[in-house]
């Protein structure tokens, strides 16, 4: 059964973030607020959680997994970043983005695309999850949360845990985010391409 987090959106509890963080470290998957949808987070390291995070979603290892990172320096740990990127990058964090980028040694290679060895990367721009990124202390592997068989991310927290409730070992509650995901945008090539329109303006980049 799934556990169910009411956290206040300003000053989310940390006792409640901490026991949250204590799923994660025992391998369950969350599902966490963003600003954009409701995504499902595991443990980077864990093998075991990122497989059943692709199952749950209903992806294979081709499919970009992203990375949440609290802000740009730890993003840079993860993705060769050069100073043109990081420039673009500045623009747009934190916001409803996720960029590709080529990963890092940091990254494990079962968890980066398996034929471009890039990752998906975001800095995610909701309190709630920044305060749990904060107390983790490190970036979380995640995926938007849109069931098998429809095309719209969830973003009600009680249909969540009635959905998944054992499947996945919580979920973070601060109230309704925004049902539409990020806005994707390649970084690896000359110019910035644009893969998917969300909810990041593609003008900040000059798209």
């Amino acid at each position: 059964m799934a556990q169910y987090f009411e956290l206040h959106p300003d000053n989310p509890q940390p006792r409640l973030l901490k026991q949250a963080i204590a799923l994660l470290e025992k391998g369950g998957i969350l599902a966490v607020p963003t600003d954009s949808s409701y995504a499902l987070v595991c443990h980077l390291d864990d093998k075991v959680a990122a497989d059943k995070l692709r199952s749950i979603r209903g992806v294979d290892d081709k499919h970009h997994l992203t990375l949440l990172c609290r802000d740009l320096s730890e993003l840079a740990n993860y993705a060769r970043v050069d100073n043109k990127q990081y420039r673009l990058l500045k623009a747009a964090t934190p916001g409803a983005y996720t960029f590709i980028l080529e990963a890092s040694k940091e990254v494990p290679r079962r968890v980066s695309h398996p034929s471009r060895k890039t990752i998906g990367l975001r800095v995610p721009e909701h309190h709630v999850l920044q305060e749990l990124l904060a107390l983790y202390g490190s970036a979380l592997l995640a995926t938007t949360l849109i069931a098998k068989g429809e095309n719209e991310p969830l973003n009600d927290a009680h249909d969540i845990r009635e959905r998944y409730e054992h499947q996945i070992a919580g979920v973070l509650d601060s109230g309704a985010c925004a049902q539409e995901p990020t806005t994707v945008v390649d970084l690896t090539g000359d110019e910035p391409e644009l893969i998917r329109q969300g909810g990041g303006d593609p003008a900040l980049l000059g798209l």
